[in-house]
């Protein structure tokens, strides 16, 4: 019946299909595939290939990777006719994008390392383009995304490779409907719905989302105009429907009036590649002779270039100073990236004006990035006066209205009256309700204490005390430093992610800093904590009103560090010089470039994760996009938009670890928190930005806990599972329990004790669970393919980076020490440790043998590590000699083998480990299975000896 189901949703989407203009086609297998291609790019290019002519297609087709195949798909193409003719032609008219062929077909099978049917594929011009993946109504959409994550692994690539030509997948259950780009490296959590203008989903597919998506000209529009090809990352990347809808109104803007506009899309949500898309169409337009992309402060203008050409590569020249800039205006540069500062230099001095009149009366068309930052003084005027024929447009992700505007010599100015009517509105609930960005958790630490009542000797707890002596007071400092201390790990899931500390003002974050190295010294952290600032003669005042005032450019036109004291500069000399022993660099304040270059690799390093907490006053809390920071601390006052922009530091999405930002607020922010997500929300809102409290969390848990037993009363009832159908019951509901538990670890009040389950109960569950994933992972030699394949164990939530070899090592010397009667015991603790960690599952056997033999024959526990390194190396030389005498391996080919796929992360092809065979090969009927089975064991291999010893 359920196969019926989705055989059904699969007749009627290509029924509907059809009525959209796709021709219905039989394709039944990779022959056939081919001679249909032949067809259609005849019949689009208006002409006939002979056999040879048509291989020598094939042969241009079939070269490069997924990326390299997306470029040779836009491109003109060209072959040697038979009779020595040139013979031009295309895969798909770009330009022209509605003047393609389409088809559909369904149920291809084609057979690489694996025989696969596909469920509905939409053909263009006889090119497989987008692949469509159905589950029945119930089923989780995830797995239909796993589904093609194998297809990639084990067909896509075969024979003539033509499916590697898809550019866009679909996924749905029927009533949901997801799409992403051919990207085989991105997660779940990269798939998006499509959405109409007013971000309303259209989520089921034969309702709405195959009617206006996958209609022949809009899904053409798609991959033509909206796929971007990542150069850095070689990967293709496609516009959710907010960027689309926003492009599209500011071209529609430009090709049909003079009119400005500006962008709402909240912070987070890929301002950058919208705003990469929207440049990149216009300065292609015939009416437009220059799009000028103005940031305001340099940071970003060097990080826009890199981003801009990762896009398009070439497709714009930094600009290092003014001059430079200038050149770029007068000559044939079409889109320019620069700074608001060396733009006003460039219209204003009298050395560059001769060159820059020339082009007052050009249709130049300016984008300003964070334009609630930097369009609210002189400079907007400026350029409205000297460009006669300008059109304006913004970006913001917290406008300025009424409310937060900030008074200034011009009065109080909003973006609207700057740059008029939004064009587009993406809220932040919007991106949490499209799972986008994350939810926030706030935690408000620290209640403050009058001094007791004369008349009842009772002590007035005032939650809203903000003087500044006690805001500054030594003992509350340190009690701050010291609870980030204790519950950092917690925060951050033991250091996989990273923190942010926000302070008031230059002079409380030296005395921030210094408490913390203090406590690194007195060896009670050992976190890597880096500082950076620099601030202007008024920042306490400007900090007073909880706005984030503009950053001043560190280097622009003059090498001056602006407003920098000299206290102050020493301090910072000093940390920058502890950031030097700590990352072997190289950098100072002695002249601006080093400190820009420090500032820059800052950046990078908390982006890596290497950094643990940065502690800033103003710097990185706008305009900085890390995913893996989660954490930030507070201890400053924020409002309106400053609030909004510092907190979305932390939720961008990265992985299902990472399931909140986490702000710890160590000032009473709550109501500017509220008045601020109601301002760029609605009332409405707080309950969708910010999660619930860990009560909530807690009954969500006891709840799933219930589910879990009415699947599998006991831990041991888990091996009673009959069919596969039964395991997948219980994977789901344990790991619904692990995300919660995920959730709830993070708050500083949460204990095993508040929970209905005891933590080694959920431990027994958790080896289960694991045991369960090694069964379907391990067993690559099966024909069939199970439903368990498509299911994402999610390991990420289990993983726990301080329980690995070295950690285990340290038990193993108190185990030593232990004694006798608790031997057993600890023995035993450990094993169910090792059980219970994924990554050391493969090493027990090996561990607990040490513990067996060796062990008891080590005197010094000091040597225990010497011991087991020597053991360790023994065993892995007798398991590499057993691996190639087995297989009948070559053994230096063998080694370099391993080596390379170490090196690379990439596992090893099938030919690759065939080709180490001495001797005889396996048949051809042979080859796969022998091949595949190689391949695992060098893996196991790997897993076993290698990998999991860091740490």
């Amino acid at each position: 019946m359920s196969t019926q189901s989705e055989q059904v949703l699969e007749n009627k989407l290509v029924a509907q299909l059809v009525t959209l203009g796709y021709e219905k086609v039989v394709v039944e297998d990779e022959k056939a595939l081919v001679i249909n291609l032949k067809k259609q790019l005849e019949k689009h290019n208006k002409i006939q290939f002979s056999e040879k002519e048509f291989e020598r297609v094939l042969n241009i087709l079939s070269k490069g990777s997924v990326f390299e195949k997306s470029k040779t798909l836009r491109e003109k193409q060209h072959i040697v006719r038979d009779n020595g003719d040139n013979l031009y032609f295309e895969f798909l008219n770009t330009n022209h994008w509605c003047q393609n062929q389409y088809q559909v077909t369904h149920q291809v099978t084609i057979e690489g390392a694996y025989k696969n049917r596909y469920d509905v594929t939409l053909l263009v011009n006889g090119l497989p383009l987008i692949q469509i993946e159905l589950k029945r109504r119930g089923l989780e959409m995830k797995e239909a995304f796993n589904q093609i994550n194998r297809y990639q692994r084990h067909s896509f690539g075969a024979k003539s490779a033509l499916f590697q030509y898809v550019q866009i997948f679909v996924i749905s259950n029927g009533v949901n409907t997801k799409y992403y780009a051919n990207n085989k490296n991105q997660s779940f959590k990269q798939t998006f719905f499509w959405t109409d203008k007013n971000n309303k989903r259209l989520t089921n597919i034969l309702n709405g989302f195959t009617s206006e998506f996958l209609e022949p000209c809009h899904i053409s529009k798609m991959i033509c105009k909206y796929i971007v090809l990542n150069e850095t990352h070689k990967i293709l990347m496609v516009l959710r429907p907010y960027q689309f809808y926003a492009v599209e109104a500011i071209i529609d803007q430009v090709k049909n009036s003079n009119n400005n506009g500006y962008i709402w899309h909240t912070t987070g949500s890929g301002k950058t590649l919208t705003s990469f898309k929207a440049s990149q169409i216009i300065m292609n337009m015939p009416q437009v002779k220059k799009v000028v992309f103005v940031v305001d402060r340099k940071d970003l203008d060097y990080q826009t270039t890199k981003e801009f050409n990762s896009f398009s590569k070439g497709s714009i020249d930094g600009t290092d100073n003014t001059k430079a800039l200038v050149k770029q205006f007068s000559n044939d540069t079409k889109l320019i990236v620069t700074t608001i500062q060396k733009l006003n230099t460039a219209i204003s001095k009298n050395q560059y004006l001769s060159k820059m009149e020339k082009l007052q009366d050009e249709r130049i068309v300016f984008i300003f990035d964070e334009c609630h930052r930097s369009q609210f003084g002189d400079t907007h005027n400026r350029i409205k006066a000297f460009f006669k024929n300008n059109q304006l447009f913004g970006f913001t992700g917290t406008p300025i209205f009424a409310d937060n505007a900030v008074k200034n010599e011009l009065g109080k100015r909003t973006t609207k009256e700057l740059f008029g009517e939004s064009l587009h509105k993406y809220v932040i609930t919007d991106a949490i309700k499209d799972e986008n960005v994350l939810k926030f958790a706030i935690e408000y630490v620290g209640k403050y204490k009058q001094k007791e009542d004369a008349e009842t000797n009772v002590d007035i707890e005032v939650e809203d005390i903000d003087t500044k002596e006690l805001m500054e007071s030594p003992k509350r400092l340190d009690k701050i430093a010291d609870y980030i201390l204790a519950h950092h790990k917690r925060k951050t899931h033991n250091k996989e992610f990273t923190g942010m500390f926000c302070v008031s003002s230059v002079k409380t974050l030296i005395k921030y800093y210094d408490l913390f190295q203090k406590k690194k010294e007195e060896g009670k952290h050992n976190l890597k904590i880096a500082t950076i600032f620099s601030y202007v003669a008024n920042e306490e005042d400007a900090d007073a009103n909880g706005f984030i005032p503009e950053e001043v450019s560190v280097v622009e036109e003059s090498p001056a560090l602006y407003g920098m004291n000299k206290h102050s500069r020493e301090s910072l000399d000093e940390y920058i010089s502890n950031y030097n022993d700590m990352f072997n660099t190289n950098f100072s304040t002695k002249d601006s470039q080093s400190f820009y270059n420090y500032y820059n690799d800052i950046s990078k390093k908390v982006k890596e994760r290497k950094i643990d907490i940065l502690l800033v006053v103003n710097m990185f809390l706008t305009g900085f996009d890390s995913p893996g920071l989660n954490t930030l601390y507070v201890d400053k006052n924020l409002k309106y938009h400053g609030l909004i922009q510092a907190y979305s530091r932390t939720n961008r999405i990265i992985n299902e670890q990472k399931s909140q930002g986490n702000i710890v607020a160590f000032r009473n922010l709550k109501k500017a928190t509220d008045q601020a997500i109601t301002l760029f929300s609605n009332k409405e809102a707080i309950e969708v930005i910010i999660m619930k409290p860990i009560e909530d969390y807690v009954q969500q848990f006891n709840d799933a806990f219930t589910n879990l037993i009415k699947v599998t009363p006991t831990v041991n009832s888990v091996n009673d599972l009959v069919s596969e159908e039964d395991e997948l019951e219980f994977i789901k509901a344990f790991r619904n329990l692990m995300r919660i538990k995920n959730i709830l670890t993070s708050f500083a009040d949460f204990t095993w004790e508040d929970l209905a389950m005891e933590s080694q109960q959920f431990e027994d569950y958790k080896s289960k669970y694991l045991d369960l994933h090694d069964k379907v992972k391990s067993d690559t030699q099966k024909e069939k393919v199970s439903i368990l394949d498509d299911v994402d164990f999610e390991l990420e939530l289990i993983h726990r980076d301080e329980i690995n070899v070295n950690y285990i090592l340290k038990l193993l010397g108190i185990l030593k020490e232990s004694k006798k009667e608790e031997k057993a015991k600890k023995q035993k603790e450990i094993l169910d440790l090792m059980a219970g960690e994924a990554h050391l599952r493969s090493k027990r056997e090996l561990i607990e043998r040490f513990i067996l033999d060796n062990l008891p024959k080590i005197e010094d526990t000091e040597t225990i590590p010497e011991e087991f390194e020597r053991y360790w190396n023994e065993e892995q030389q007798k398991a590499f000699n057993s691996l190639v005498i087995e297989e009948k391996l070559e053994k230096t080919k063998t080694q370099k083998l391993i080596e390379d796929y170490l090196f690379a992360e990439r596992e090893p092809l099938r030919e690759e480990v065939l080709d180490l065979i001495e001797g005889e090969k396996p048949s051809v009927l042979k080859r796969k299975k022998v091949g595949d089975n190689l391949i695992r064991k060098i893996i196991g291999f790997v897993e076993t000896f290698v990998n999991g010893f860091d740490g």
